[in-house]
């Protein structure tokens, strides 16, 4: 059984990472062998006389699969900006083509049963003039699973993510309600107003996570391994 999602978020900053985290360690509690990849992450600092990103490094530490950063993270940009901003600046290319060769590579010569490949930013963040970050997910026919950050304007942002993951010919495997704002009205009326609206099954509810505080596994729906 291989099992692969695209992580998508409806903005940048509503835990991608941390809900990639908590899947992985779902999955291995569920025996299954397990990979994070981030192939293109913006923003990176000096760690060890390495520069690398520090979404990355937990999807690194997380996966049960051990692989090199390198392979993890193939195209790191310094600056954390828009991805192709940040390669404006330092005079590099990104395409959809490279990001799925990366990927590919790594997946065919792997054997690991469950993959997250998480995004960056939003659902339609630029690469190019003409690509964004969804032609990834398209070019690699990944299902996706959408976190949502729950906070005011979330379900705007949500109901039109899924429906350009619909126009884009994509599978909505699911989604994640990511309470980020301990202080936000009427949470689970905003969480109910999306379960009857978004035609995908509701994955599980993350609870507000302080500072430093690692993303545990035990509110996520274990029914989803068991299809």
């Amino acid at each position: 059984m291989k099992k692969r999602y695209f992580i998508a978020g409806t903005d940048t900053d509503v835990g991608k990472t941390h809900i990639t985290e908590a899947l992985l360690r779902a999955a291995q509690q569920h025996g299954l062998t397990t990979l994070g990849l981030k192939p293109l992450a913006a923003g990176a600092e000096l760690v060890g006389g390495q520069w690398s990103n520090d979404d990355a490094r937990r999807l690194q530490a997380a996966s049960s699969l051990k692989l090199p950063y390198e392979q993890v993270n193939p195209i790191l940009l310094r600056a954390a900006l828009a991805p192709h901003l940040a390669a404006e600046m330092e005079q590099r290319r990104l395409t959809v083509q490279r990001l799925a060769g990366f990927c590919r590579g790594t997946l065919m010569t792997q054997k690991v049963q469950f993959t997250l490949i998480e995004g960056a930013g939003g659902w339609r963040v630029p690469l190019n003039n003409r690509e964004t970050l969804a032609d990834l997910a398209i070019d690699l026919n990944l299902e996706v699973i959408l976190v949502v950050g729950m906070r005011l304007g979330c379900l705007n942002h949500a109901l039109l993510t899924v429906e350009a993951i619909q126009r884009d010919g994509l599978t909505l495997a699911g989604w994640v309600a990511n309470c980020i704002d301990p202080q936000m009205d009427s949470l689970d009326a905003n969480i109910h107003s999306l379960v009857s609206r978004i035609p995908a099954p509701l994955l599980g509810t993350m609870p507000f996570l302080g500072e430093g505080a690692v993303a545990s596994a035990d509110w996520f729906d274990a029914r989803f391994f068991d299809e």
